[in-house]
C-alpha cells in the first residue's frame, strides 16, 4: 500500500502505519515515525486516532473485506451456485491478496494489544453469517441439497483462507498451480457435492 497526494490525511496515515508495522512489527514503530512517513505530524496522528492501537485498529477496519464483500452478496448474486461461489472466491482473494500487509500485521501482532484479536475475527464471523444465509437460502430454493449451512459456509470459507495462508509470505509454494485454477477446481467440487 503506497501513499498518494489525492489521499485524506487519515488515509495516509493508516497507509504509513501498514506498510511500516508490517515491516517493523507494532512495538518497532513510533507514532512519530508513521506520521512522518506520512507526511504529516505526530500531533495529526493523535488528533484523528488518539493513539496508535486505534489507528492500527481504524486501518483494519478501513482496509479489510467485509463492507467489499456485503455489497457483493447485496447486488451481485446469481442465485446459481457455481457462479455465486466463483464470483465469491475471485472477491475474496482480490481483497485478501491487496490487503497482504493488513492480514500478516494481524496475525503477528494479535497477542501485542489486547481486544485486537476479538476485533480482527469480526470480519470473517461476518462473512460466515452472509455465507450461512446464502446457503440457507439456496437450500430453501431448492438449489442446494439438505445440509448444514453453517458448516458449509465455515467449509467454504477455511478452503479459500488455507489457499491463501499458504501464500501468504510466498506464491512459490505450488508453483504449478494457479489461483485461477484453484478456485474454478474447487468451486466446481464444491458446487457438484451440493448440487441435488
Amino acid at each position: 500500500m503506497s501513499s498518494s497526494k489525492n489521499l485524506s490525511s487519515k488515509d495516509k496515515l493508516l497507509m504509513a502505519a501498514i506498510d511500516l508495522i508490517a515491516t517493523k512489527g507494532y512495538n518497532g514503530v513510533s507514532t512519530n515515525e508513521i506520521a512522518v512517513a506520512a507526511g504529516l505530524s505526530e500531533k495529526t496522528l493523535f488528533r484523528q486516532f488518539g493513539s496508535k492501537q486505534n489507528l492500527l485498529e481504524s486501518a483494519f477496519d478501513r482496509f479489510h473485506y467485509i463492507e467489499e464483500m456485503k455489497k457483493l452478496f447485496n447486488e451481485k448474486l446469481m442465485w446459481d451456485l457455481k457462479t455465486d461461489l466463483l464470483l465469491i472466491s475471485r472477491k475474496y482473494h482480490e481483497i485478501m491478496n491487496r490487503n497482504r500487509k493488513m492480514i500478516q500485521i494481524s496475525i503477528k501482532e494479535e497477542g501485542n494489544m489486547p481486544g485486537f484479536r476479538e476485533r480482527t475475527q469480526q470480519h470473517p464471523q461476518q462473512l460466515m453469517e452472509i455465507l450461512t444465509d446464502y446457503f440457507t437460502v439456496m437450500s430453501q430454493k431448492g438449489k442446494l441439497i439438505q445440509t448444514n449451512p453453517e458448516v458449509q459456509a465455515l467449509s467454504f470459507m477455511m478452503l479459500n483462507f488455507g489457499a491463501f495462508m499458504n501464500d501468504l509470505e510466498s506464491n512459490a509454494n505450488f508453483p504449478t498451480v494457479s489461483l485461477e485454477d484453484f478456485i474454478s477446481e474447487s468451486v466446481q467440487i464444491f458446487t457438484r457435492a451440493l448440487t441435488p
